[in-house]
């Protein structure tokens, strides 16, 4: 088996597949096909994110983690889907029935539909459609009305303060997150995943076209990685579940399936927004190296997103939680001046290489200039927002 067969193996085998059913069938047969294995492939990824990540927060607590189910603990996911499955349902007796069993189906229902225009390979995505990135975006505000109708449903307070924590947040991230992306689909002109990934496709000697290395480039996936963190709940943003203060959050009143639907829904939203961040800025399913280009493609895509997974697992353990006014102060008065600043950077950037020309030299002017603006933003805006912190030593009294 060539290198190019290897690439589209799973694309050959689903033609494979639908060819054996009457030609009228095969187009929907295809794309059940593609459905199936978005719903088989990235769940069992998230099972096996959250053993790594036990077990990885574990040896950063000095702890060994998951090790009784299956060898090396590897098979716990098994036991906890088990264990969600078998439990109690116990809904409060004043909450909206059916507003409570919706929540988290609307979650993971939101969520799975913003993988279908993922390319996560060549020739490998369910919907190539020129809105792409639009609709990625569209069905994931749709998040928040889920996470607030489970607060509300609930009946209680600490459900409802953490719905609220979690629109606000959501809605504050969101706006740095859209304009971050916007610089590469200004780039590449076009709002197709698919598109922005070919865009990225080529290489200078060794090293590839990829939007990240460029000033601009690295600034927006800076910025989408941060709002990414705020927009999936995960530390040090997760204060919509804050344990030491609102017991779970929003879905404090959950228990069994349903938790776990919220809990699947957690993880799959994370790895989608990876997933987006690796097409934006990473060159999606492209090879690091000219020399690596015989790997199949959808191979590089999910080692990406293990890499971005385990970037998130290791934020987890490193960094405690904000508090609510630092987290809103930090969207509004630092991350959106700055991917604003962003967006004309990268038209500067665009018009400067055509102003210039081509040539190392004006390619140096270019980024010199790009830079420049960036990282004198960067400074000015975290000096003031320091300085109205009013941050100084911490004093200690006691009592005489």
């Amino acid at each position: 088996m060539n290198s190019a067969t290897l690439d589209q193996f799973f694309v050959l085998l689903q033609h494979h597949v639908a060819a054996l059913f009457p030609t009228v069938l095969q187009p929907w047969v295809s794309m059940i096909l593609g459905v199936v294995g978005i719903v088989a492939v990235f769940p069992a990824i998230f099972a096996l994110t959250t053993v790594l990540e036990r077990k990885g927060l574990g040896r950063m607590q000095n702890r060994l983690g998951p090790n009784r189910v299956g060898p090396f603990g590897i098979l716990q996911p098994i036991a906890d889907a088990i264990k969600s499955l078998t439990k109690e349902d116990i809904v409060p007796r004043n909450a909206d029935d059916v507003v409570h069993f919706l929540a988290p189906v609307v979650l993971v229902v939101a969520i799975f539909l913003g993988y279908a225009v993922l390319p996560v390979g060549r020739n490998m995505v369910l919907l190539n459609i020129d809105a792409g990135i639009l609709l990625f975006f569209a069905v994931g505000a749709s998040t928040e009305l889920s996470i607030f109708m489970a607060g509300w449903s609930s009946r209680n307070k600490y459900s409802l303060l953490g719905a609220m924590r979690a629109v606000a947040q959501m809605i504050s991230y969101e706006v740095p997150l859209l304009l971050a992306a916007v610089v590469a689909v200004m780039m590449t002109g076009s709002l197709a995943p698919t598109a922005i990934v070919q865009a990225q496709g080529g290489f200078t000697g060794i090293f590839p076209h990829w939007y990240v290395f460029t000033p601009w480039g690295f600034a927006g996936f800076t910025l989408f990685v941060v709002a990414a963190l705020a927009e999936t709940n995960r530390s040090p943003f997760d204060l919509p579940e804050g344990e030491s203060e609102l017991v779970a959050g929003y879905f404090t009143e959950y228990s069994g399936f349903k938790f776990a639907l919220f809990f699947l829904g957690e993880y799959l939203g994370m790895m989608s927004i990876a997933g987006y961040g690796i097409t934006l800025f990473l060159g999606g399913w492209g090879a690091p190296f000219s020399f690596l280009t015989f790997i199949p493609s959808w191979a590089w895509f999910f080692a990406k997103l293990f890499l971005a997974i385990f970037f998130f697992i290791w934020l987890r353990g490193t960094l405690p939680r904000l508090r609510q006014d630092q987290l809103m102060n930090f969207a509004w008065k630092f991350m959106l001046p700055l991917s604003l600043l962003n967006l004309c950077v990268a038209a500067a950037w665009r018009f400067l290489g055509e102003w210039l020309g081509g040539g190392t030299v004006a390619e140096l002017i270019r980024w010199l200039v790009c830079a420049a603006v960036l990282v004198l933003a960067y400074v000015l805006l975290a000096r003031t927002l320091l300085r109205q912190q009013n941050i100084s030593p911490r004093s200690y009294r006691y009592a005489d």
